[in-house]
This record gives C-alpha cells, sequence and structure tokens, in this order.
C-alpha cells in the first residue's frame, strides 16, 4: 500500500500507526507536483483519493489517474466537482481503459448504491428521496473547508422535470419521516451532495431531493473537532433513508449504523480492492458506485464487514 501526500514526516508517521507498517510505502506528492504525482499514478493500480475539498485538489489527480491509466476512487461530496468529472473525463478515461468512481464515500456512495437497491424493479418513479440523519458528526479540517464552500454556493445543482438545473435555490426546512426509532425529523434541503449528479444516471426518476437533518449542524462541536481523538470523531450515529415514489409500486429502503467516517473508507476500499483484483465493472469511463457495482450485493458486503446494517422493504402499493 502506499500513502500520498504532501508532507513526507506526516506520511510516516501516518504509516506507523498502521497494523503492518513495513507493508506500507510513503510517496510524498503535493498537488503543484506533476511530476511526483505521474510518478504516484504510474506505480499504483488504484487511488484513492481522500483529501478535500475536492473542488481544490480533484483536478490535478484526476488528471494524472487518467493519463497514467491507473483506476481512481474519490471521497468528493461536491456535486459540481463530480459533475465536472463525467463531463470531462469520460472520454479520456475510456480511451486510457481507467474506471472513475467519484463521490464513493459515506456522503454520495451510500445514498446511490441505496437509490438503486430501492429503484430496482420501479417504473414510473415520480420522486427518489435521499435523506440523512446524523448525529455526532464530528469534522475533520478537510470537511469543514469543504462546509464552509457548500454554504456560500450559490449555483446548485437540482433535478427536477427530468432534466438538471443550475442556480440560486433557497434553502428551506421540511419534514421526513424516518422509520422508527427516530420518526419525524426536520430537515435541511436541498442538502447539496453529488448524488443530485449520480441517481438520475441509473435511476428513471423525475425528481430527485436530498435531505438533511436539521440537528445536525446544531451540535456544538460539529465545527471545532479538527483535533479530537479518533475514538471521539468515530461516534457518529446515521441513519441513511431512501424512497422511491413510483406508479403502482413504492419502495423504501435504510442503512443504519455508526461511525460515518468507517463506513465511508469500507466503501473506498471495498471498490478500491475490487478494481484491483480485475473484479471491477467491464467498461472504463466514469462511473457512480451503483453503475460500476451491483448495489444491493455491494450493500451487503459492506454490512458483513461491519459498516452499516441494511433494511430494504418490499414494494408497495
Amino acid at each position: 500500500m502506499i500513502l500520498a501526500g504532501r508532507n513526507a514526516d506526516a506520511l510516516r508517521a501516518a504509516a506507523e500507526e498502521l497494523d503492518s507498517p513495513e507493508h506500507v510505502r510513503a510517496h510524498p506528492a503535493p498537488l503543484d507536483d506533476t511530476a511526483a504525482l505521474r510518478d504516484l499514478t504510474e506505480i499504483a493500480r488504484v487511488l484513492v483519493h481522500c483529501a478535500g475539498p475536492f473542488s481544490q485538489t480533484g483536478e490535478p489527480v484526476a488528471a494524472a489517474a487518467v493519463e497514467a491509466g491507473c483506476h481512481y476512487i474519490d471521497h468528493a461530496v461536491e456535486s459540481h466537482h463530480v459533475k465536472h468529472l463525467f463531463d470531462a473525463y469520460q472520454e479520456p478515461a475510456q480511451r486510457t481503459g481507467t474506471i472513475m468512481i467519484p463521490g464513493l464515500s459515506f456522503y454520495g456512495g451510500l445514498g446511490d448504491l441505496l437509490a438503486a437497491a430501492v429503484a430496482d424493479g420501479l417504473s414510473d418513479i415520480d420522486r427518489v428521496i435521499v435523506a440523512y440523519a446524523v448525529s455526532g458528526w464530528r469534522m475533520t479540517t478537510g470537511a469543514k473547508n469543504t462546509a464552509a464552500q457548500l454554504f456560500a454556493e450559490t449555483e446548485r445543482i437540482t433535478f427536477s422535470d427530468g432534466v438538471h438545473h443550475v442556480g440560486f435555490v433557497e434553502p428551506r426546512n421540511s419534514v421526513f419521516a424516518f422509520p422508527p426509532p427516530l420518526g419525524p425529523r426536520t430537515m435541511i434541503a436541498p442538502f447539496p451532495s453529488c448524488e443530485i449528479v449520480t441517481i438520475p444516471r441509473h435511476v428513471p426518476a423525475r425528481d430527485v431531493d436530498l435531505l438533511l437533518t436539521a440537528k445536525t449542524f446544531e451540535e456544538e462541536q460539529v465545527f471545532n473537532s479538527e483535533d479530537v481523538d479518533a475514538a471521539t470523531r468515530a461516534q457518529t450515529d446515521f441513519t441513511v433513508a431512501v424512497q422511491a415514489i413510483a406508479r403502482p409500486d413504492s419502495a423504501a429502503g435504510q442503512v443504519t449504523g455508526h461511525d460515518l467516517w468507517r463506513a465511508g473508507a469500507l466503501a473506498s476500499v471495498e471498490a478500491a480492492v475490487r478494481l484491483a483484483a480485475g473484479d471491477g465493472p467491464a467498461k472504463s469511463g466514469v462511473l457512480s458506485a451503483a453503475e460500476a457495482f451491483p448495489a444491493e450485493p455491494f450493500l451487503r458486503t459492506l454490512e458483513r464487514l461491519g459498516a452499516f446494517t441494511v433494511h430494504l422493504q418490499t414494494p408497495t402499493r
């Protein structure tokens, strides 16, 4: 395994914290060092990019990966970054045989996979709702910087009437009824996550809505937690719920668990292991998580790894 980043000392310290540091190499590669990024992507089979904000860090790493034919996964939540990869890198990735899966983490990837699993077999879908209930979230520096950018964003991507729209959207509160024991919760709408880009690629819905519990950002420590220890950061409780409202049938599903950071890491690492072993999708290019892997089996694998518990309801009329 290779750990890459801008600070050689920090990389070596991170390697020493792992169970088998003798199997870990440190590879300093600042974002502005094109040669170092090229060297990294030429020796790696799969690159997992987890250093946001991706509006700043995504482009040079993605470009180096595609040029070298190194499969690429990232943890982006930002919808504009993800849309840019689909728009700009589809043809280059196909040409070099590279598989790119942006947004494969807790936010983004899990909602995309769950939406695909819930909507499987449905047609004439009016609306897909992805709702996050998160408590105890303790942001890293990168997450805090990403959140600050998203809060200030005026050109947001939405999906309604079967098409994407880009423009100012007035944030609002709504209510979403989670399954017990959570029940109805006040939500922030829209929540600016990248599923708004990925879900319409594979789910035939007219509208897609993303929501996050308003209480998540009301907790005192959420924005002041860059220096907390790993055990404190792991004390997250979450439910990700999806409703697919269709005619004549509708369906729903949820994943519930603790430690969103671990869940996101397990998702991207499972994908990376599959790509490295040649067990990925048959086609190259830029793909969403649910385009790259069969959705329910992938979620069940993560469930067996202890990432969360999966609940899928039978479609009802």
